[in-house]
């Protein structure tokens, strides 16, 4: 979502993204294939965590009172620790550091593209 926020346009406050602006240029880490299980364990546990509310809303699990779904922050909390574990980074990165690590690697590939 932080890279999100920073390569998509806007209409007013809200965000215009699509595959070609935002998720074709997504940096993705080349990843071993212990790190890529512990990405898809994490991810099957969000949707398994989602499952346990089926009368609540994406609004309601992710909106204002979010920590009231511990199976799902907890499953976001793994996730989250395997996607920067795949990238290398340190688990205390801030959102800005994160999104200057992604924008140094998107500009790698670019250069990358271009000589060969």
């Amino acid at each position: 979502m932080a890279w999100m926020r920073v390569v998509a346009g806007r209409l007013k406050s809200d965000y215009r993204y699509s595959k070609d602006i935002v998720y074709n240029n997504f940096p993705w880490p080349t990843c071993s294939d212990k790190q890529k299980y512990a990405i898809e364990e994490s991810a099957t546990r969000i949707l398994e965590a989602r499952n346990l509310y089926p009368d609540a809303s994406l609004d309601d699990m992710y909106g204002e009172y979010f920590y009231m779904y511990p199976e799902l922050s907890g499953a976001h909390e793994a996730n989250d620790k395997a996607v920067m574990d795949a990238y290398g980074f340190d688990y205390s990165l801030t959102e800005s550091e994160i999104v200057a690590k992604l924008m140094k690697m998107y500009q790698d590939k670019i250069k990358e593209s271009s000589t060969n």
